[in-house]
């Protein structure tokens, strides 16, 4: 049951009854009212004018009254400057809430074996360094897409493309072979990516110290560069790496090991998973053969170094590198090549990239190129770019060890949830280990809400302290909430009033119990809306909305102490389909929410 396309109908018949015209929905402009006006949905009437001949004013009256008169649906309405607001009669509340409440999937459409497939890659790690904040907001922006796609019908690959190789790789690798001593993820006590990314700082360390040192002898910057012998020993190891050498392979394989297991780890704590991972190892090959296939055809040329490259300046680009002059990949050849194996794995509608802005120009070319290599899907990619994240303290830098890391910082969450659960009272009474539960539960509702309710394109700064508090717009908030719902209803189970089925139809409900009607009813054009722009933050905004609300009516409107037995079923019943709703949209966010709290 849709308002909004009965309130078309019914319009379309008045128009058709006052002016002898026919109209299509389309041309029926229908808004939400705004909040200073009496009403629930108001129609523009500036784009009928044509078709009755008179001025806003009186449009929207004779339409009004034709509509107060003769549909069911409208018990009131005014008019304001040729806006005609419209009051949903009670009943249509009524009916629409027990519409909802027997339908579980109320907002999300079933996914079909003939749905639409939806690609998406997210997360993108380097095996040179462990999970850090940036890569937080795309695992939780690339799992909610995901849930979100779902949601709507789609069909949904969730894939991940692990950056296993390269220079970045190799110095790493160098690293730890130069003055790591065999020390390992087992004799260290560490994780094996945190392990890993203790050496790739070590390598720009070292790496600078001799620049420091050339320079210092009298070279310039570009000068001792060219002549670092420790880079000179990186990219020799990512030659013999390219070139199969077992004992540079061998360190590789142990390696990458140690940091998948510390991976694996990471994911699960923060909820995230995929359907298939790629390698970039895996990969480059196949990218290779496809700018070597480009070469031969003349879509790419070759300079008297040997390096191959692309030519965009007709594309209003500049050139891009493909092949480095010893034959070495870039990031660009990699990903030519995981795209071609990608669609050659699966039958994919649309291919979306969850990558930060900064690399907006990258898969700008990388449409073209898959284009000018003749595959039909290059010009379908969708690069889901989202803006950087940072702390209240600024940037981080990888290759000097000031990333805010992953695991640290959701620890963090979790023991800030948890000073501020003991200091609320709201640990007080329950066990250790519910406790553990409870805290945990807050520390990552807290840390993914915070997140996902900004807009994907904006830049935001991440504040852990803010994120944990139980008023405002938060995931404890939210989640207290639920909880709040789920400990009326019990209590009216303990008293034996029951949750009513359908209502009766002569209540009369106020303002604030219709407009919680009215955007109970909204979750699935929400869903919809959020699947349709790629926009998460819609999930987010939409319930703090639901849940702001709520507890408004929850302190203005007296439940289970109401004497009048029909408008509180009325509201027991309200209050349970709030509380689903919430649920539903924390699910698409990857946040748990409480019975109890």
């Amino acid at each position: 049951m849709n308002i909004e396309n009965i309130l078309q109908t019914a319009i379309i018949s008045a128009i058709k009854e006052l002016y002898s015209v026919d109209v299509n929905a389309s041309q029926i402009t229908l808004q939400k009212t705004k909040k200073e006006f009496k009403g629930h949905f108001t129609l523009v009437t500036f784009p009928l004018l044509k078709i009755s001949k008179k001025n806003p004013e009186q449009t929207a009256q004779e339409i009004g009254m034709y509509l107060a008169d003769k549909s069911p649906v409208v018990s009131e309405f005014n008019v304001i400057k040729g806006f005609l607001n419209l009051t949903i009669a009670s009943k249509v509340w009524l009916d629409l809430l027990e519409n909802i409440d027997k339908n579980p999937e109320f907002g999300f459409t079933p996914v079909a074996n003939d749905s639409p497939l939806f690609m998406v890659e997210y997360s993108s790690p380097n095996t040179n360094k462990p999970l850090h904040l940036g890569h937080i907001r795309n695992n939780l922006l690339g799992h909610s897409l995901c849930e979100i796609l779902k949601a709507n019908g789609k069909r949904v690959v969730k894939t991940n493309i692990v950056n296993d190789r390269g220079i970045h790789i190799c110095k790493s690798m160098l690293a730890w072979q130069k003055w790591g001593d065999g020390e390992t993820p087992a004799s260290s006590g560490k994780k094996g990516d945190h392990l890993i990314g203790k050496y790739y700082v070590l390598f720009d360390k070292k790496y600078k110290a001799e620049l420091a040192d050339l320079q210092a002898a009298g070279l310039s910057k570009e000068q001792a560069e060219a002549q670092s012998v420790l880079m000179e020993e990186a990219r020799e190891m990512l030659r013999q790496w390219e070139a199969n050498d077992a004992q540079t392979v061998n360190l590789w394989k142990m390696m990458n090991g140690w940091v998948y297991a510390g991976f694996d780890e990471t994911y699960e704590k923060l909820g995230v998973s995929f359907d298939k991972i790629y390698y970039e190892s895996q990969t480059y090959l196949a990218g290779k053969d496809e700018v070597l296939r480009g070469l031969k055809e003349g879509i790419f040329y070759q300079r008297e170094d040997g390096s191959v490259w692309a030519d965009l300046t007709h594309e209003g680009l500049d050139e891009k590198i493909l092949l480095r002059s010893d034959g070495t990949s870039v990031y660009m050849t990699q990903d030519i090549g995981t795209a071609k194996l990608r669609f050659d794995d699966y039958p994919i509608d649309t291919m979306i990239y969850v990558v930060g802005n900064e690399q907006n120009y990258h898969f700008q070319v990388l449409s073209i190129l898959l284009d000018k290599l003749g595959f039909e899907f290059g010009k379908g990619l969708v690069h889901f770019s989202y803006g950087m994240v940072e702390l209240p303290e600024g940037k981080m830098k990888s290759r000097e060890g000031t990333v805010v890391d992953a695991d640290d910082l959701m620890a963090e969450m979790i023991q800030t949830a948890r000073e501020t659960s003991e200091e609320l009272g709201k640990l007080d009474g329950v066990t250790p280990e519910e406790a553990d539960r409870v805290v945990t539960m807050i520390g990552m509702g807290a840390l993914k809400y915070f997140i996902l309710k900004v807009d994907p394109k904006k830049n935001m700064t991440f504040n852990p302290k803010e994120s944990i508090d139980f008023n405002g717009n938060t995931g404890p908030f939210i989640q207290y909430t639920h909880a709040r719902i789920k400990s009326v209803l019990r209590k009216a189970e303990e008293q034996g009033i029951p949750v009513p089925e359908s209502m009766q139809a002569d209540i009369v409900l106020s303002e604030k119990e219709e407009g919680l009607v009215q955007l109970l009813a909204e979750f699935p054009d929400i869903v919809k809306q959020a699947g349709d722009e790629y926009n998460v933050s819609l999930i987010g905004n939409y319930v703090y909305d639901l849940a702001k609300e709520f507890n408004q009516f929850y302190h203005d409107f007296p439940m289970l102490r109401e004497k009048d037995e029909a408008l509180r079923a009325f509201r027991l019943l309200l209050s349970k389909n709030v509380a689903i709703t919430i649920k539903k949209g924390m699910v698409l966010f990857g946040i748990e929410v409480p019975e109890r709290m």
